[in-house]
């Protein structure tokens, strides 16, 4: 593991146990050279997976990209932190275990939205706004409208090709 100090590739590790999300290694490291001590977060993975973009492209899935997209919904929301890492890690676990290898945009994305209602109505409607391109306030009305009822996983799936379609 590279020191975040002095470049070298050489650390060592110094103490090693779970993390409190406990889906990760946490690792108490330090640097021969010039001495610097960090932790790093290791974290399992249990395939390589790709991800096929509505254009077609192929990309390699990126958890931090995932968050990243959640936080942003998320923002000035009062929601603890270690509730969303756990819900991204649940999302990650499913796409790992679905034993596919190569998943769509669209998946992922209905995976979060669902996670998302779950957790916080702002943040899914901030999520859906952007994931569904939304373009006038009707479009508003009638996503809040569905937070009325329960969620089902088949009207998600009927959203998310709607989308496909549309986008």
């Amino acid at each position: 593991m590279r020191c975040p100090y002095c470049g070298s590739q050489d650390s060592q590790v110094k103490d090693s146990r779970a993390a409190e999300d406990g889906d990760a290694i946490r690792r108490r490291r330090v640097c021969p050279d010039c001495g610097g001590r960090f932790t790093t977060f290791e974290r399992v993975q249990l395939r390589e997976l790709t991800v096929q973009k509505k254009s077609g492209r192929r990309v390699r899935f990126d958890r931090e990209k995932l968050a990243r997209s959640i936080q942003v919904a998320l923002r000035k929301r009062p929601v603890d932190p270690e509730r969303v890492d756990r819900m991204i890690s649940g999302i990650v676990r499913q796409l790992e275990s679905s034993g596919e290898s190569e998943i769509s945009s669209n998946r992922i994305g209905l995976l979060a939205m669902e996670a998302l209602r779950g957790l916080d109505d702002v943040a899914y409607l901030r999520f859906a706004s952007v994931y569904r391109d939304f373009h006038d306030a009707k479009d508003f009305t009638a996503v809040i409208g569905e937070l009325a009822k329960p969620p089902e996983v088949d009207d998600l799936e009927a959203e998310g090709a709607a989308a496909d379609r549309d986008g």
